[in-house]
């Protein structure tokens, strides 16, 4: 592997309190040096940087590849070539495939084909129940052992308390993270967008803010109880702010991620009955968006985590009641993040930075999230004043679902380095 020179960019590492113009110099897959001008070896591949900001590579806790099961939707090596085409060195993958992904066997293949994907790296989670069926909790021992990083039932809440409970207790012996997907279901149960005047005018079953907070607090008082890490997933609510706040102000150990449509999109974009503004959690109401957004400046939400889900045409053209949940985001989120919240002054660069790469890796006890010296050569170089029109056409990923299309953002990947390997370079 030859040696790799970033240069003269503006190299920002919030782990470490660095901003400034200068290179990185990765030797055999590894950090050698992020900071001041540095020569490089004799034969070195240098990558002109210059206008472009150069960061720890950026990490996706919560991605669907759908696969084993849904493979003409998207599949590992698609979604993992997708990730690095948005910037992200890293993804981590749910397990509601089919069959579930919840037992050893099926963690080593989320594992071997990821590596074979040589794209994006992958990170299995394990689920929490055995077919989340939300009865028996799942091998998480096996499947730690195999390689899953946290475990979830995610696409499906976990019901009961006592598994819930029961899966706190247990991971704290492996140190891992619960990713609970937070919706009450009987108050949920047929709702297709969030409960509102909206909903009521397009004659659609709506979604209280109530389902999710129920849960959310649920969780953090058995967090609690526990002394385990809850992590919540795509929270869309300013109520469930409110009670992450409170439970981070008692030193509970609950994190928190939220979507770049939750962070951009209101209610009003399901007018239409477009169901490419159809998802779960739903999008809520311009004061839910403006709480979420204070609270990842904040940090009171940790992490920005796409929540990449993509369907065949087909299954969104139905009727809006009865198509599936969920958008692709893994190429958008960047630039939605920025249009959305640092061209507007809501975060700065470094802050952005922290919540899509150090956070998720420091949270979920990733080998990445910093350019300090002997770490992982997983860099993401992108161009912040880059402006660029959203063709789902020409995704990376199989999925086309997008409430973008046609969008101009500000924010693009233009190149992508995975343990020192170029894995995606943007053409001029």
């Amino acid at each position: 592997m030859k040696p790799l020179v970033l240069r003269g960019g503006r190299v920002l590492d919030p782990s470490r309190g660095l901003d400034m113009i200068g290179d990185v110099l990765i030797m055999d897959g590894m950090i050698e040096h992020a900071g001041s001008a540095v020569a490089g070896p004799d034969g070195a591949e240098i990558v002109d940087c210059s206008g472009f900001i150069v960061a720890p590579g950026f990490v996706d806790v919560h991605t669907h590849l759908r696969e084993p099961g849904r493979e003409d939707v998207e599949t590992i090596a698609s979604g993992a070539r997708a990730a690095a085409a948005g910037g992200f060195t890293a993804v981590c993958a749910m397990p509601n495939t089919d069959p579930v992904t919840d037992n050893q066997a099926a963690v080593g293949f989320i594992v071997r084909q990821g590596l074979a994907a040589q794209a994006a790296r992958v990170y299995p989670i394990g689920a929490i129940s055995v077919g989340q069926k939300g009865q028996a909790l799942a091998e998480v021992g096996e499947m730690v052992g195999a390689g899953a990083i946290a475990i979830s039932d995610d696409g499906k809440p976990v019901v009961s308390a006592h598994l819930m409970r029961t899966a706190l207790e247990y991971t704290r012996t492996f140190g891992i993270p619960v990713v609970d997907h937070c919706e009450e279901p009987t108050l949920a149960a047929g709702g297709a967008m969030n409960e509102g005047l909206i909903s009521a005018k397009l004659g659609l079953k709506g979604i209280p803010p109530e389902s999710e907070q129920i849960m959310v607090i649920r969780d953090i008082l058995l967090a609690r109880r526990t002394g385990g890490h809850v992590h919540l997933a795509h929270m869309s609510t300013k109520g469930s702010v409110e009670l992450i706040r409170w439970g981070k102000e008692r030193g509970i150990r609950v994190t928190a991620e939220v979507c770049p449509h939750h962070l951009s999109l209101t209610e009003a974009a399901v007018d239409g009955y477009d169901t490419n503004a159809k998802m779960n959690p739903p999008l809520r109401t311009a004061e839910d968006v403006a709480a979420l957004q204070d609270a990842l400046r904040d940090g009171t939400i940790d992490v920005v985590a796409t929540d990449h889900a993509p369907h065949h045409y087909d299954e969104k053209e139905r009727e809006f009641a009865d198509a599936p949940n969920g958008i692709v985001g893994l190429e958008t989120a960047l630039g939605v993040v920025a249009t959305t919240l640092v061209d507007r002054g809501i975060l700065t660069w470094a802050q952005l930075i922290d919540r899509m790469s150090v956070a998720p890796s420091r949270l979920f006890h990733l080998r990445g999230g910093s350019l300090a010296r002997g770490t992982p050569g997983d860099v993401t170089v992108f161009d912040p004043t880059r402006v660029w029109s959203v063709d789902p056409s020409r995704f990376v990923s199989k999925g086309r679902n997008t409430p973008w299309a046609g969008a101009q953002l500000t924010g693009r990947a233009v190149c992508t380095i995975v343990g020192g390997r170029i894995v995606h370079r943007l053409a001029s």
